[in-house]
């Protein structure tokens, strides 16, 4: 097989960068948006129009996440903005286990608790008892000795 007709994570698997479009693909389904939404989402959040011929479509971002083509830098900074992940989660060159649920419960993207829809209000209540959580956690003072851990409680298990 030649180089210039293998896919791209056959390519650069070496790199980390074969984590790409499963990435993408995972953000995508997470999301629950189609490759059509998606396409429409970026194109309208990035004002994006036949006239200047940069739009996005579904069966480009469909290539992306099977790894047949990959997308330019801008693409993937475009992608990595709407999706609120770095460009180098979304390529494989870092792990992404630090989110900021202050940001996330004040953004726009849809939140699900144990598969229920949390609503405006919903998100608004619980954003206050994690801040009143978290102010009241940061203002005791701190005894050696004291402080438990989750593992450490006995639950009645």
């Amino acid at each position: 097989m030649s180089t210039t007709k293998m896919k791209y994570n056959e390519i650069n698997e070496q790199d980390g960068d074969y984590m790409f479009p499963e990435r993408l693909r995972a953000l995508r389904k997470g999301q629950h948006l189609t490759l059509s939404d998606l396409a429409e989402d970026l194109n309208e959040e990035f004002h994006q129009t036949k006239e200047t011929h940069d739009m996005n479509t579904p069966s480009q971002i469909g290539n992306w996440e099977r790894g047949v083509r990959t997308p330019s830098y801008v693409e993937v900074q475009k992608l990595a903005k709407f999706f609120d992940v770095t460009m180098d989660y979304l390529t494989g060159l870092a792990e992404n286990n630090t989110y900021d649920l202050a940001k996330l419960f004040i953004s726009d993207k849809s939140l699900l608790f144990n598969g229920e829809q949390l609503n405006s209000k919903d998100r608004y209540e619980i954003y206050q008892l994690i801040s009143g959580y978290v102010h009241g956690m940061n203002s005791r003072p701190e005894k050696p000795g004291t402080q438990l851990h989750q593992e450490e409680l006995d639950l009645g298990q």
